[in-house]
């Protein structure tokens, strides 16, 4: 039987990579999801995805659509889906802020737009779709296209590059509709064969449930091989993000949360500052950052941190009464960049956020750098077998 073919890119956005498509590629929306699984080599019992583009964990299974978008505010539209690795799932109620800085560059490349040129640098406003929010892309521009070389270290990337400045527009409530999405800076979930948990669940640019890292047994700066490797840790933090996203609307039990919401909300856990051996096997010293935080995603550790989930932590240690403010060192104005030291290095966040009279907490906005590179182009294959709809729709510029 002939496979069929989709033009495509695969990319790498900050510390993640995906297939990005162009919407005008796709078959209609109902169909993504079989074609998006088959593509990655999902589901895979072995987990490691060899029979698809995907590496085997949560920041290398990815896929992104692109395409014009009709919003005022906006040059293209963006949607994220996270694929699963051992499971059939494809999520898509979450964005992923490391692949977010390659679409505005994406667009560019691909001609779909014109960006607006501001000091130099190419302007892409870009509406994401998973969560409704706009994000605002700046880069330079390398003989028309995205530049790609550069000076810029991003930690967890080996190498350099030229930086992508994503600004994320009043981030909040992103997958909630509130900032607090309890109205409490904690909460104290009682769990059957847990007990109390005391969490703190912070929706900016993503929904994240915090815990202390000794609440849950660990020092913090345990790295992700050993997170993954600890059973007993990740039925723990499963079972708290299961009912907190209970409690907050992702499901209507703990156990439809795990089943039909295994991305969203994201868990981690977050301690002070603190000397950490990183994934290359380098010292990073206590004094580099604020705080110090791991966080799952789709059931693994990530290896570097998603950088939505990182806005949020950084956001939430602004907010007095969080455990993400009990832990962070503080910082010498408001205006600093908040620092969240993480297994492969740090990143810088910067965020404006703000307690308005009525005592409510706001972000205006929340901006961090990353690199992007495309790393090849032309067509992803899947076995016919594997998308049976494809005997019945039609898929534009598809091949046999």
């Amino acid at each position: 039987m002939k496979q069929l073919s989709i033009p495509a890119a695969f990319i790498r956005g900050g510390t993640s990579n995906a297939i990005v498509f162009k919407e005008c590629d796709l078959p209609e929306r109902a169909y993504w999801d079989e074609f998006f699984l088959a593509a990655m080599g999902t589901p895979d019992p072995n987990g490691r995805q060899l029979n698809g583009m995907g590496g085997g964990i949560s920041s290398l299974s990815k896929v992104c659509v692109v395409g014009t978008s009709e919003h005022p505010d906006a040059d293209i539209d963006y949607t994220f889906a996270q694929i699963g690795v051992r499971n059939a799932t494809v999520g898509y109620n979450a964005n992923c802020g490391n692949m977010s800085a390659a679409m505005g560059p994406f667009a560019v490349d691909e001609g779909l737009v014109t960006p607006q040129i501001v000091d130099g640098q190419a302007i892409v406003r870009v509406l994401n779709t998973n969560t409704n929010k706009i994000l605002h892309a700046y880069f330079d521009l390398d003989d028309g296209l995205s530049a790609v070389d550069g000076d810029y270290e991003l930690k967890g990337v080996a190498g350099t590059g030229s930086p992508v400045r994503m600004a994320f527009q009043t981030p909040g409530g992103a997958s909630t509709g509130r900032l607090l999405p309890t109205g409490n800076t904690k909460d104290i979930l009682d769990i059957p064969g847990l007990g109390k948990t005391e969490v703190s669940i912070v929706d900016a640019a993503n929904t994240v449930v915090t815990v202390h890292a000794e609440s849950v047994g660990m020092i913090g700066t345990e790295l992700p091989d050993e997170i993954d490797a600890n059973a007993e840790l990740m039925e723990k933090l499963e079972l708290i993000r299961s009912h907190a996203g209970a409690m907050i609307g992702f499901g209507e039990t703990p156990e439809e949360v795990s089943r039909n919401s295994p991305v969203t909300p994201f868990i981690g856990f977050v301690s002070p500052p603190q000397d950490a051996v990183l994934m290359s096997g380098e010292t990073l010293p206590a004094e580099t950052g604020h705080l110090t935080a791991r966080i799952l995603s789709s059931g693994n550790c990530h290896r570097a941190l998603p950088l939505t989930c990182t806005m949020c932590t950084a956001t939430a240690s602004r907010i007095t009464g969080t455990i993400q403010h009990e832990v962070s060192r503080k910082s010498e104005h408001d205006k600093e960049d908040i620092i969240v030291m993480h297994g492969s290095g740090f990143i810088d966040i910067n965020a404006s956020v703000y307690q308005k009279n009525d005592g409510e907490w706001f972000v205006e906005q929340t901006s961090a750098y990353r690199t992007q590179r495309r790393l090849f182009d032309g067509k992803v294959y899947v076995s016919a077998s594997s998308v049976p709809s494809s005997a019945k729709v039609k898929i534009p510029n598809a091949a046999e």
